[in-house]
């Protein structure tokens, strides 16, 4: 089997993992990216413009003639590229704020045109009036794992007696919403006797991450929207406890996870985190990542691309 991607981002470290699963099996891939610079000057616009997404087109309706079973179209922006070739069948895979966003509308007009639509949650599904194949995501449970906590935070220069919670994502991400977190965190603070540092990380290696994940007492998402956020699976995998609000398929991933929780409010989410704080405990979510490892999603992506084949 030979699968033409296209995405906007090759380096992508859910795109890069997809791949390299794929690959694995014996699937063959060729990347396309869209050309041009990846900005993001108001922490959402994607800094390329029309003219590279056409350039894209052109690249697309040229490979399409080549030696492909299919093309898979990776993220809402590039699935327009997707639909326009004429020769090959096409798998739109929906990330989150391509659908839930401002260009949501250019994801539903494809995915309407698509033989096959992969979205990260149920609640995406529930966007698009047709059959989704709900596949978030995987982890990799090797390199996402409990660890020591006193080695992880002298590691990385940590107080030892202090709560550190972690916020893995650009403050410059509007969508994130780091204001929020950060206005959560102070009022959980006036809830505790020690001291709370907000640990707002972003740009480390992923490779890096896991030493955050085990250094940390609690990962905060404030997020105004997601799809299948990684960061929550990631934490999962290391028993770290999340607080966040009820985006994308955050509360199905946290069902039956303790300590961790789920709130609309300001007030809840910083009740919740400073009662997860003041407990001092690891949760068990580790058994909940594995129903998301990446051997899992790998082989049920692999199944959408053997169905559109046989349709």
């Amino acid at each position: 089997m030979r699968v033409l991607n296209i995405v906007t981002n090759e380096e992508s470290r859910f795109f890069t993992q997809q791949v390299e699963g794929v690959e694995s099996v014996g699937v063959e891939t060729t990347t396309l990216s869209v050309p041009g610079d990846r900005e993001y000057a108001d922490g959402e616009t994607d800094g390329r413009t029309p003219v590279d997404y056409l350039r894209l087109l052109k690249s697309v309706l040229r490979h399409s003639f080549g030696e492909y079973d299919l093309i898979h179209a990776n993220y809402g922006l590039t699935a327009p590229a997707a639909i326009l070739q004429p020769n090959l069948p096409v798998v739109v895979s929906l990330w989150g704020t391509d659908l839930m966003g401002e260009y949501g509308w250019v994801s539903k007009l494809c995915a309407a045109r698509a033989d096959a639509v992969v979205v990260m949650s149920e609640e995406m599904a529930g966007e698009l009036d047709r059959d989704c194949d709900v596949i978030p995501h995987g982890v990799d449970l090797d390199l996402f794992a409990p660890g020591s906590t006193a080695d992880a935070r002298r590691e990385l220069g940590w107080e030892s007696d202090a709560y550190h919670v972690l916020f893995p994502y650009p403050p410059a991400r509007g969508v994130k919403n780091h204001e929020r977190a950060t206005r959560v965190a102070e009022m959980a603070s006036r809830r505790l006797d020690g001291p709370l540092r907000l640990q707002t990380v972003a740009g480390v290696p992923h490779a890096r991450m896991p030493t955050y994940m085990n250094a940390a007492d609690a990962l905060l998402l404030t997020s105004n929207r997601e799809g299948s956020p990684n960061a929550v699976k990631e934490a999962l995998a290391c028993n770290l406890p999340v607080v966040s609000t009820d985006v994308g398929d955050v509360r199905e991933r946290l069902d039956r996870v303790e300590p961790s929780a789920v709130s609309e409010t300001d007030d809840g989410l910083a009740d919740a985190l400073a009662e997860i704080l003041a407990r001092g405990e690891r949760s068990n979510g580790r058994s909940a990542a594995e129903e998301v490892g990446v051997e899992y999603t790998r082989d049920q992506l692999v199944s959408v691309y053997r169905r559109v084949l046989a349709d």
